[in-house]
């Protein structure tokens, strides 16, 4: 497990401008910089909300709790849960696999770090 995911906040046409240059070599990504970008601190707030790091924290001490059983140990319903587990992967912060016939999401981090630019991007 790597101890901690690094996130980051930019504008859309500055992440568009540093993958383009990240594909073109003129830049290469340090070990430090964040892996995974939001558009606005809202957006982390929303996606990293007290009841989601509370489910990022089961899934990280329990490993190998399908949908269903997650559903049934935090009070969410299965539709919601699934829904908040395929944004959180849509970033990142979860991995979805299949294992026996069944989605189980899992962590690879236990910390997360977020790098917040001064400015407004």
């Amino acid at each position: 497990m790597k101890n901690t995911l690094r996130i980051g906040i930019a504008s859309y046409a500055d992440m568009k401008a540093r993958t383009v240059a990240i594909a073109k070599g003129t830049i290469k990504v340090g070990q430090d910089e964040p892996s995974v970008w939001f558009l606005s601190i809202e957006s982390v707030a929303k996606i990293l909300s007290d009841k989601n790091r509370a489910l990022l924290e089961l899934i990280a001490q329990t490993k190998t709790l399908s949908l269903t059983e997650l559903a049934e140990k935090t009070g969410r319903k299965k539709s919601n849960l699934s829904r908040t587990l395929k944004t959180m992967a849509s970033y990142g912060l979860v991995d979805l696999h299949k294992e026996s016939g069944r989605l189980v999401p899992s962590v690879s981090y236990s910390n997360i770090s977020l790098v917040l630019p001064v400015g407004v991007p």
